[in-house]
């Protein structure tokens, strides 16, 4: 497999990531060789735990997308979070997490860390789970709302995105919880957020929450 990474790396992805904070060793998989790849793989445990173990950056990607999330425990998590060294990885430690039967611990023990990928991932994890009713309740989530607040602007840069984020999606759970975020957000914004020499951007939340509701409107109608 790792041959089979290496062979599709290009100089031109490499520069790219580069650009988006990754600096340990990596190929430059493309994203779309990456999800063919998971596709063929479906679910490997052993093998997600193996290419994490590299160190490269596609592999983790790639480890991120096969490990079986339901044998994922606080302490693989925490052993995995603990490697994050840019956005990038605590994003897809996040996306793994959260599908995992230990989101929500790790979400509480992540999201007020220092670190600024741990913090992130925790928020991700907020993000991933806002509408599963069986992780968090509406006073929860009228909680975590109250903390984006308070807490937004003196969090480092990719905390507030993730953040922001978060609010997104505890705006989806229900009308309720949506008029209190889009208040919420009314508040906080403009938001700085720097991506430095990236084209990304953290998109506007009522906006955002406007346009995602009116495309699942269109898909069930």
């Amino acid at each position: 497999m790792m041959a089979e990474l290496e062979a599709a790396g290009t100089e031109q992805n490499r520069r790219i990531y580069a650009r988006h904070g990754v600096t340990t060793p990596m190929f430059g998989v493309s994203y779309a060789v990456l999800r063919k790849l998971q596709k063929q793989i479906r679910t490997d445990h052993e093998l997600a735990l193996a290419l994490w173990g590299t160190g490269n950056h596609d592999a983790r990607v790639l480890a991120c997308e096969c490990v079986d999330r339901g044998r994922i425990s606080a302490r693989l998590a925490d052993r995995w979070v603990r490697d994050a060294d840019c956005y990038v990885i605590a994003g897809a430690i996040a996306g793994a997490v959260a599908a995992s039967p230990v989101a929500r611990s790790r979400s509480d023990a992540w999201r007020d860390r220092r670190g600024e990928w741990v913090a992130s991932a925790g928020w991700g994890i907020v993000a991933g789970t806002a509408e599963d009713p069986d992780v968090w309740s509406v006073d929860e989530l009228r909680d975590l709302l109250r903390q984006i607040e308070a807490e937004i602007d003196e969090r480092p840069h990719r905390v507030r995105h993730e953040m922001n984020g978060a609010l997104i999606n505890i705006a989806l759970r229900d009308g309720n919880l949506r008029r209190q975020a889009v208040a919420t957000a009314k508040r906080i914004w403009p938001l700085e957020v720097d991506h430095g020499e990236t084209g990304c951007k953290t998109p506007e939340p009522v906006g955002y929450i406007e346009r995602t509701l009116a495309h699942r409107a269109r898909r069930a109608g």
